[in-house]
C-alpha cells in the first residue's frame, strides 16, 4: 500500500513538472547577428520607421521574440536591475502579454522567459473592431501595473503609466524596424475579455498593444 502512494505521489510530482514546462518558454539571451540587425544608424531607423496593418501569417520565432520584448522593457543593467526603457520613479510598472495561437504569456523580463496565463488563443480580442490586427501571428499588450507606484494613486499614477507605456511602444516600434519586421500600436482592442483572460486585477490598466508580423 506505502510503495502503491509512492509510486502516485512520484507521478504526481512529474506531472506537476510537466506542466511547469509546459507553461514556462525560456527566451535566452537575445543573440545579434549584425548582418540583420544593429547594421543601420539610429538615425536611419527613425527615418525608416513607420506603421504597417498588414501581415503575412509566418510565425514569428522565439529568438525573435526574445530580442522584440528585451528592446520594450527588458533589463540592460543586471547588477541594479534596471531596464532599456525609461520608467517614472522606476516603477517599471509595465508589464508585456504575449497573445499568439497557442496560449497568452506574461513577459518576465528577469528572468527573459514567457510565463502561460492563458491557453486561448487572444489575438482576435486584441485586434478588437478592427480584423487586420487578428492576421498578424503575434500581438504584444501593454499594461501599466499601478500597483508599482506605492502608495501613488489617480490620474497622476495614471498619466505617468501612460507616459511608460509609450516609452516600452517606441522600444517596439524601433526594434522591429530594426529587425525588418512590421508592427502597429494600437488603443483599440477588448478590453474587458482580456483583462478577465489575462487574470488583471482592478490596478492593472491595458492601453496599447502591437500586433507584430512580416
Amino acid at each position: 500500500m506505502r510503495m502503491k502512494k509512492a509510486i502516485v505521489m512520484m507521478l504526481a510530482v512529474v506531472a506537476a513538472i510537466g506542466v511547469k514546462a509546459q507553461t514556462i518558454v525560456p527566451l535566452g539571451t537575445p543573440q545579434w547577428d549584425k548582418s540583420k540587425e544593429g547594421s543601420a544608424t539610429l538615425v536611419e531607423t527613425l527615418q525608416s520607421r513607420h506603421s504597417e496593418r498588414s501581415f503575412a501569417s509566418d510565425e514569428i520565432t522565439d529568438a525573435e521574440l526574445s530580442k522584440i520584448l528585451w528592446a520594450a522593457c527588458g533589463i540592460n543593467r543586471r547588477e541594479q536591475k534596471r531596464i532599456t526603457a525609461p520608467s517614472a520613479i522606476n516603477a517599471q510598472d509595465v508589464v508585456v502579454y504575449v497573445c499568439r495561437k497557442d496560449g497568452a504569456y506574461r513577459y518576465n523580463a528577469l528572468q527573459q522567459q514567457l510565463e502561460k496565463v492563458s491557453d486561448k488563443d487572444l489575438r482576435t480580442a486584441v485586434a478588437g473592431r478592427q480584423e487586420f490586427a487578428a492576421k498578424a501571428p503575434v500581438s504584444l499588450v501593454l499594461v501599466s501595473d499601478q500597483s508599482k507606484f506605492g502608495n501613488r494613486t489617480g490620474e497622476g499614477t495614471q498619466l505617468m503609466g501612460a507616459i511608460d507605456c509609450g516609452y516600452v511602444s517606441q522600444n517596439i516600434c524601433l526594434m522591429c524596424e530594426a529587425m525588418k519586421l512590421k508592427t502597429v500600436p494600437r488603443a483599440t482592442m477588448d478590453k474587458t475579455l482580456l483583462a478577465t483572460e489575462l487574470h488583471l486585477g482592478d490596478n492593472q490598466l491595458i492601453l496599447l498593444n502591437h500586433p507584430i508580423g512580416r
